[in-house]
């Protein structure tokens, strides 16, 4: 991978998948507990986590099929693990999983794994385990195409309103970073680019790779805006999660 020239934004973002493994490093919440993704290998069915509106990483199709780059990601590694336990391929059911929601979903039994931009940080890495990184990226932010008035992060500073998601990473490091920039949180990326598209908020941020998704599905709507700044802005380091081979190892 090139090296880019400029700090960006936000730290490197490591997306991971997260695993289910019958209690390392998961807290049961009520009377759940959260699945054992080898059990249910071994048992032939897996409820994969993924997101829904993420056009080239994860999203549901009018038929129904989940499709992008988060689902091959978990679809190749449950088979994976199931070769290398000598068993058939299980069966997937897909289950939309908000950034809000991921431990959460985690936690209470509900997914035995999810590759949804997952970013990994300290905090998280306490509540879940990981394996990956898969897929690295930085931070970036989306504008109307026509827009102007946004060609620095600074811009954003000029009464701009900035929309990202509930319990992400770019919500979080937009907080600490620019505290004043009006910061609208909504409940999904696709909410976010609804409210773009309608002029209720001015620029988006997130991934870059996610923001290139939007960019391409509704081509010639927006544009990319570099999100190259001084030093003194430039993000925590990356934390490194499991192979899915110590997984297999450890189950």
């Amino acid at each position: 991978m090139r090296a880019r020239k400029s700090p960006r934004a936000a730290a490197i973002a490591a997306c991971l998948v997260i695993m289910a493994l019958g209690g390392a490093l998961l807290s049961a919440c009520g009377s759940t507990e959260p699945r054992n993704l080898l059990e249910s290998i071994r048992n032939g069915s897996v409820i994969l986590g993924t997101k829904y509106d993420q056009p080239g990483l994860g999203q549901r199709n009018p038929d129904k099929s989940v499709t992008g780059f988060d689902p091959a990601v978990s679809t190749y590694v449950v088979n994976y693990i199931a070769d290398q336990l000598k068993v058939p391929h299980p069966k997937i059911t897909w289950r939309e999983t908000p950034s809000a929601q991921r431990e959460t979903l985690i936690d209470n039994g509900e997914v035995d794994m999810i590759a949804a931009t997952y970013s990994i940080n300290a905090a998280r890495s306490k509540k879940v385990d990981f394996a990956g990184p898969y897929l690295i990226n930085y931070q970036g932010l989306l504008v109307r195409s026509d827009d102007e008035s946004i060609k620095t992060l600074t811009d954003l500073e000029k009464g701009k309103k900035l929309c990202s998601v509930t319990g992400s990473t770019p919500a979080q490091n937009v907080k600490k970073q620019l505290p004043g920039v009006q910061l609208q949180e909504y409940d999904s990326y696709s909410s976010c680019v609804e409210g773009l598209r309608r002029g209720k908020v001015d620029a988006l941020t997130t991934d870059e790779v996610i923001l290139a998704g939007y960019a391409k599905f509704w081509e010639g709507e927006f544009k990319l805006v570099d999100m190259t700044y001084p030093n003194a802005y430039c993000g925590s380091k990356d934390y490194e999660g499991k192979t899915v081979d110590n997984y297999i190892k450890a189950g």
